[in-house]
This record gives structure tokens, C-alpha cells and sequence, in this order.
């Protein structure tokens, strides 16, 4: 068998810009619907939402085929996560509060193994088709997507140092924690929060590496592609079934 090519990795590389969805249903049955939706990407979020790794697996194998490539979000930092959910069979992960370069090469280093990582070594996970693609660990590494959130004023000081780090191929910058770091908690579009905002979108281009940022009003993912902002995730399985469902019922309730 042949590894997976991750074409939201080639796309990002090519330049092209890539729409995505936030995904926190936690639902299979929701990324089997929306994968075919027409959304470059989805993220599988467990740092914000009740997932766990078997939940996670069970949308990995939801997605299988869709044109939509899964985006998993650990919950943090860490090596043994990381090493689960590559394990588990994503490729592209989003790893949250990436705060410098040491911590950058800290999740580059776990998505890698040995001798230029600490990735554990397993014989037949579900990544490498249960020990059916036989290549798997000599040409992993191209297919794997490192995304590191900088969501800090102090993070943005260090967005070229992140992006030189090898091994990430993207930065996505978090609005909200953003928004709290400059002290205005639950308001992202104050004007300083999107100078900075703005302003993280410039440095990342200039350091050669795609930004991405999550948008869920359409004016605001709208402003942000203009800034050069190259993955933007414009809503969420769990905002579009709010929306629908509560104007639905105030239709019928009016």
C-alpha cells in the first residue's frame, strides 16, 4: 500500500489559499457530512472540545476520502499526544500556544523520528495501514504538516524565529487568547487586537510561511484573506447548527 499524500500540505507550499471549519461536535457522523461540504480543511479540535483519541479516529476514518483534509488540534504541547494522534493516522496537526522557537522545534521534534526527533517508533499503527506501507517511515516526514498557534503578544515578537524553525509549515494565529493577552478578553475585533492581528499576518509572510487564523464572521474572514492570511477555518460545526437551529425555531416561535 502507498502512504496518503497530504494535499493540504502541497496546497499550503503552492501558496493557495485554503478555507476550512472548526469542527466540536465531536461527531463522525458531522465530519462524514461536512468533509463533503467543499472545505479545504477541518479541524478535529481536543484542546477546546470533548474529544479523545478513539473519538478522534473514528472522524479520521469519517474523512477517508472526503476532499476535506483533518486538521487535529492537541490539546497541548506534548510529545506523547503527538505521538498518539500521528500513531492514530493524522497528518497535519495544529499544536496550540507555541510561545518561541525552542517550543516550535520541542513539537517539530516530536513529529519526527529519531535520528532527527523523538517520535516513538510502532511497527503496525493505523498510520502506516497496520504495518501495510512498508516505506511508511522513510517517507512520512513529506507527508506530515506541522501548524504551530502563536496566540501571545509575546508569540508574535517571535514569529520569525518560529517560522525558521524546520519542520513548521504554517502559523495560525489565535484571535481570542490574542484578544485576552492585550487585555481585551471576549473582544477580538478591538482595533489594537486586529493592528496585531494584521500586523502577524505581514510578519509571517515576510518570514516565507502561510498564515492561517479562525474567522467565524464572514466580514472578518473576509478582511483577513485580504491581509494575506492563506488558511482561514470561516465558521464551526457547532456554530452552523446553532445558527440554523435557533433561527429555525424563532420562525416558528415569532
Amino acid at each position: 500500500m502507498q502512504i496518503r499524500h497530504n494535499r493540504f500540505k502541497r496546497a499550503l507550499a503552492a501558496g493557495e489559499r485554503q478555507t476550512g471549519l472548526w469542527m466540536a461536535l465531536c461527531s463522525p457522523t458531522a465530519a462524514e457530512l461536512i468533509g463533503g461540504s467543499g472545505y479545504d480543511w477541518l479541524v478535529l479540535d481536543t484542546e477546546h472540545a470533548p474529544n479523545e483519541l478513539p473519538g478522534i479516529v473514528a472522524q479520521l476514518r469519517a474523512l477517508e476520502g472526503a476532499p476535506a483534509e483533518p486538521v487535529v488540534r492537541p490539546a497541548w504541547n506534548d510529545t506523547v499526544l503527538i505521538k498518539r494522534f500521528l500513531d492514530a493516522g493524522a497528518q497535519t496537526l495544529l499544536v496550540p500556544f507555541v510561545q518561541n522557537a525552542d517550543e516550535a522545534r520541542h513539537a517539530a521534534r516530536a513529529m519526527r523520528y529519531p535520528p532527527d526527533g523523538v517520535r516513538g517508533v510502532a511497527v503496525a499503527p493505523r498510520a502506516n495501514r497496520y504495518g501495510r506501507v512498508k516505506d511508511y517511515v522513510a517517507r512520512v516526514n513529506d507527508e506530515l504538516c506541522l501548524l504551530v498557534q502563536v496566540e501571545t503578544r509575546a508569540a508574535l515578537d517571535q514569529i520569525a524565529a518560529i517560522a525558521a524553525v524546520d519542520g513548521v509549515d504554517g502559523i495560525f494565529v489565535g484571535p481570542s487568547d490574542l484578544a485576552a493577552d492585550f487585555g481585551h478578553l471576549g473582544d477580538p475585533g478591538h482595533p489594537e487586537v486586529q493592528a496585531a492581528i494584521e500586523a502577524a499576518g505581514r510578519a509571517c509572510a515576510a518570514a516565507g510561511k502561510p498564515a492561517g487564523i479562525l474567522a467565524p464572521a464572514e466580514a472578518d474572514a473576509r478582511r483577513y484573506i485580504a491581509w494575506g492570511y492563506r488558511f482561514v477555518a470561516v465558521g464551526s460545526d457547532l456554530g452552523l447548527l446553532r445558527g440554523a437551529a435557533d433561527a429555525l425555531a424563532a420562525r416558528f416561535k415569532a
